[in-house]
């Protein structure tokens, strides 16, 4: 049977859990039929060889439990910032782990990586998005054949970030080389808290998103609720349904058949910073209905 959705979290992948083969388990467990994760600690450079990580177990697993390899992703390292004009060994360190993150994703077999595109750290705006521009230029050019996709994030808008809004997004994705290769990945809690209504209108947002830029560049939605009021420019995931944009306008982008082929997946918190809500959360959201699991405060109805 077709998908109605494809729906699940970001899940680890460590040494302790067989690298890629607990990660495929961890999303089974969780009820998941997609995921994402980190090909290493995403705060430094240190990476596992990829004939260490049990690619082709991993792949079968995924088989066995009918999760489309195609459909799932995986994050880039927060150390890159391709923004950033200021510091060039910053710059070229990005374009050095970007094509060394592309390289692996092709050997483990997945073809997306979501990015933040970064900061300006002081420079005008449109300087740093030339560099985002540039960057990615010298990767695809180094990598010419790469099936590997890069999805450029939207951004909550705090301190210096860049692809805060669609217009800047719209700005790279005109000027880049390879424009088949590069698209979008919606995250719910930083578009709300850089000022689009995730709650209320939703539809408009997506409608001023297809207008200006072409859902055919959608590539994938990261699912998070939002601690902070619209427009706070903060950045701080809460847990679906706890949150300032709610469960009813959350469940509703799942269940929207506009992004049926298009990977969801939840980074919310860890229950006091312990326990994983994401079974919890998946199964609520395949239900449509919103149960109070974790006794939380609830910002909004």
């Amino acid at each position: 049977m077709k998908n109605k959705f494809y729906l699940g979290s970001h899940v680890g992948m460590n040494s302790k859990n067989n690298y890629l083969i607990g990660t495929a388990k961890e999303a089974i467990e969780n009820g998941a039929n997609t995921l994402m994760f980190f090909t290493g600690a995403p705060q430094n450079t240190i990476r596992t060889a990829t004939e260490k990580l049990n690619i082709e177990e991993f792949k079968k697993i995924l088989i066995e439990n009918d999760i489309d390899i195609t459909k799932t992703l995986c994050h880039g390292p927060y150390t890159i910032n391709l923004a950033n004009t200021v510091k060039p060994e910053i710059f070229e360190l990005g374009v050095r782990l970007l094509k060394e993150e592309l390289n692996r994703l092709e050997e483990i077999g997945v073809h997306l990586v979501v990015l933040h595109p970064g900061a300006a750290v002081g420079a005008e705006r449109k300087i740093a998005l030339d560099s985002v521009i540039k960057g990615l230029n010298m990767v695809y050019k180094d990598l010419p054949n790469t099936p590997v996709k890069i999805a450029l994030e939207t951004m909550s808008g705090k301190g210096t970030e860049v692809c805060i809004n669609f217009d800047e997004i719209k700005y790279v994705l005109d000027n880049v080389e390879r424009k088949d290769m590069i698209g979008v990945c919606f995250d719910t809690c930083h578009m709300h808290d850089a000022g689009y209504d995730v709650k209320n209108n939703f539809d408009g947002v997506v409608e001023e998103f297809n207008n200006l830029i072409g859902l055919d560049k959608l590539l994938a939605i990261h699912l998070n609720d939002s601690k902070n009021f619209i427009n706070a420019h903060k950045d701080r995931h809460e847990n679906i349904g706890y949150g300032y944009i709610g469960f009813k306008a959350l469940s509703n982008i799942v269940h929207n058949p506009l992004f049926k082929n298009i990977p969801i997946v939840l980074e919310t918190p860890y229950i006091d910073g312990k326990i994983s809500p994401y079974k919890l959360e998946i199964e609520m959201l395949k239900n449509n209905k919103f149960v109070n699991n974790f006794d939380l405060d609830i910002k909004t109805e």
